[in-house]
């Protein structure tokens, strides 16, 4: 799918709307967040005012995890403050006043309260996000939350190239990245694959602008 089409489908949507919520998901390292930020600039060249909703902010902190026996698993879906994105998506939605969200720094694996906002003349909010899609409580509480939804799905195999680089990236030995993506990155997106609500628009692959 080129970038120029789906700019085309989320203004033909957009027409007529207040507000309106896109959903960016996919399986960890499909390009989700890349896509949603080059989205979000292109509709703002196109004369929208549009902002990137990171799902990412809504991790919960590793204290918790550790003492769910969770934090091996972080990143996996009962990881996350499900309640508490949903909770925001509904303020999103009603608009009328600025919304602070918080956004995750992979560098220090926390999320940073209120690091991002969300003014209320802000016409496209692109929520993105491993499992806006996730047919499974309580993520299915989202189903109904967004105007357009998009399913980014490489094949398995370019998944775990990316996944790889982006470990080494952040300074990972070979058995920590091993862990981290066989263990648990790959694991989280062939959940994701096997139940999966229908997108609008589901894509293995999109030209970006480098």
């Amino acid at each position: 799918m080129e970038l120029d089409d789906l700019v085309k489908a989320v203004l033909g949507r957009a027409k007529g709307l207040a507000r309106m919520i896109v959903a960016v998901a996919g399986p960890p390292g499909s390009g989700k967040s890349t896509l949603a930020e080059v989205l979000a600039e292109r509709l703002s060249a196109e004369g929208e005012t549009a902002v990137v909703l990171p799902m990412d902010g809504f991790h919960m902190d590793n204290g918790i995890l550790e003492a769910r026996g969770l934090l091996a698993r972080k990143g996996a879906p009962e990881t996350f403050d499900v309640r508490g994105f949903a909770d925001l998506l509904k303020a999103v939605r009603a608009g009328g006043e600025e919304v602070l969200v918080p956004v995750f720094d992979r560098s220090r694996e926390i999320a940073i309260a209120s690091a991002r906002p969300i003014a209320p003349e802000t016409h496209i909010i692109i929520a993105e996000g491993n499992y806006l899609l996730l047919d499974e409580a309580p993520w299915s509480r989202l189903q109904d939350c967004f105007d357009l939804t998009i399913m980014l799905l490489p094949p398995r195999a370019i998944l775990e190239e990316r996944l790889r680089a982006r470990w080494a990236h952040y300074g990972l030995d070979a058995a920590a990245i091993a862990r981290k993506v066989e263990g648990n990155d790959l694991p989280n997106g062939d959940r994701i694959r096997a139940h999966q609500r229908s997108a609008d628009l589901a894509i293995e692959a999109i030209d970006l602008p480098l």
